[in-house]
């Protein structure tokens, strides 16, 4: 229980699944430039089209990393500061 009496279950910013604009921004890229590979003509531009998407995947993955790391650290965070008030 929160000291507001909600629990975890509650509290949208300390869900385990965050909606990541950043991540969500990166898969964007990334499709949008497979379109743009699906699209050219020419080889050499093809291929930068899809290093560009396997760019843009990976750092939308790295976010993805992050903000679940961040979500967990801020929980655990929350959950030492409610037993230390429990404490008091």
């Amino acid at each position: 229980m929160s000291p507001s009496g909600g629990t975890l279950h509650h509290r949208p910013h300390l869900r385990r699944h965050p909606t990541n604009t950043t991540a969500l921004f990166y898969r964007d890229r990334a499709r949008q430039a497979e379109s743009d590979a699906a699209s050219a003509t020419l080889d050499n531009v093809r291929s930068r089209w899809l290093r560009a998407a396997k760019a843009w995947d990976e750092m939308a993955s790295r976010a993805e990393k992050t903000a679940e790391r961040r979500s967990v650290n801020e929980e655990a965070k929350h959950l030492a500061e409610m037993d230390a008030s429990e404490d008091d």
